[in-house]
């Protein structure tokens, strides 16, 4: 291979996360183009590959047979070539609370479009603050990847809260040969409103606490709020999932427990986002719109209306665009919706 049939990434662009690092390798092991990427995570306070960021690179070198060069703790560049991607059954532990969520993120692309199904068997965080929770995957993201062709199921056998972790979810992959458009242009009729509060090794009252906020702040009634106490989190956590089921889809908004915050704070926090998105009148909100930018871009076509990019979304745009020829529009108007269109949609 000739050093020009690198693509060179530089991680400190955009928003200098880990999420460059992550596309780039989704991407790769899709189209089969190799990279390199220096200054990784160069955003963040601690600069370099963490745990969860080295096993999404373990597990898309295992996933794709890959060459890859620089994998260790704390390393700032890394060289990625990937071989033919190969479904089957994985297992992989991140250790720490890290997202188990981020690690499904970087290989599900490739997984999903492979000529087998496979099984993932992934350890680690399920409700870290910083990263989708598997109940954001399980109701609002997977079922739009469904309406793509792959039929992607994700079971919660443990929680896993930080710092912690220990949680464990299985995802069956059922693959497509090419994933078909979807639209998400207008949200239509609000059908299902529920707020479920997670709650592990602390009393439940703080739970109730965080839903009587819901309750008298956004007026649900008493039959849309649930307390879920669990027994089977290694270490004490909590969570209040907000979802609200439109027509054309379901969005979900995640408050997090955190020592020194009030559970009436936690409330507050996930019923602001809703309001925001409530008066936005969109169907696509802001940690969406980041999750189905790739396996549009996959398609070669699709479209949502959203709020106001996220400079995280942006980022992505740029590394998707290092790796497929696809055009992406974003129509923004100021202070109001963003209109994202990939391909000729």
């Amino acid at each position: 291979m000739m050093e020009t049939d690198l693509i060179q990434l530089d991680g400190s662009q955009g928003e200098g996360g880990g999420q460059i690092l992550r596309s780039a390798l989704a991407l790769a092991m899709v189209t089969g183009r190799p990279f390199r990427i220096e200054n990784i995570r160069a955003g963040r306070s601690k600069p370099g590959l963490l745990r969860q960021h080295l096993t999404a690179v373990n597990a898309a070198q295992e996933v794709s047979a890959a060459s890859v060069r620089g994998a260790h703790l704390g390393a700032t560049s890394l060289e990625f070539v990937p071989g033919q991607v190969q479904g089957g059954e994985y297992a992989f532990a991140i250790g720490t609370a890290g997202s188990t969520t981020l690690v499904l993120q970087t290989v599900l692309p490739a997984l999903m479009t492979a000529s087998s199904r496979s099984t993932l068997v992934l350890e680690g965080g399920t409700h870290n603050m910083f990263a989708p929770s598997v109940h954001f995957l399980q109701f609002a993201f997977l079922p739009l990847l469904r309406r793509m062709g792959p039929v992607v199921d994700a079971t919660l056998e443990r929680h896993g809260f930080y710092p912690a972790g220990g949680g464990r979810i299985v995802v069956a992959i059922r693959p497509c040969s090419q994933l078909a458009p979807v639209s998400l242009l207008t949200r239509g009729e609000i059908r299902r409103r529920r707020a479920v509060a997670l709650i592990a090794g602390l009393p439940g009252v703080i739970a109730r606490r965080e839903l009587d906020v819901v309750r008298d702040k956004l007026g649900w009634d008493e039959s849309c709020l649930r307390i879920e106490q669990l027994k089977d989190a290694v270490g004490p956590g909590n969570t209040l999932s907000l979802e609200i089921e439109s027509e054309a889809v379901t969005e979900v908004f995640t408050g997090f427990g955190q020592k020194g915050v009030s559970a009436e704070e936690v409330g507050d926090r996930a019923v602001r986002e809703v309001r925001a998105y409530l008066k936005a009148d969109v169907p696509v909100w802001e940690h969406l719109a980041d999750q189905l930018l790739l396996p549009m871009a996959i398609a070669g076509r699709g479209s949502f209306v959203t709020g106001a990019l996220s400079r995280h979304a942006e980022t992505n745009i740029e590394v998707i665009r290092r790796f497929l020829p696809v055009d992406i529009r974003v129509d923004a108007s100021e202070r109001g919706p963003s209109k994202v269109c990939i391909g000729d949609a």
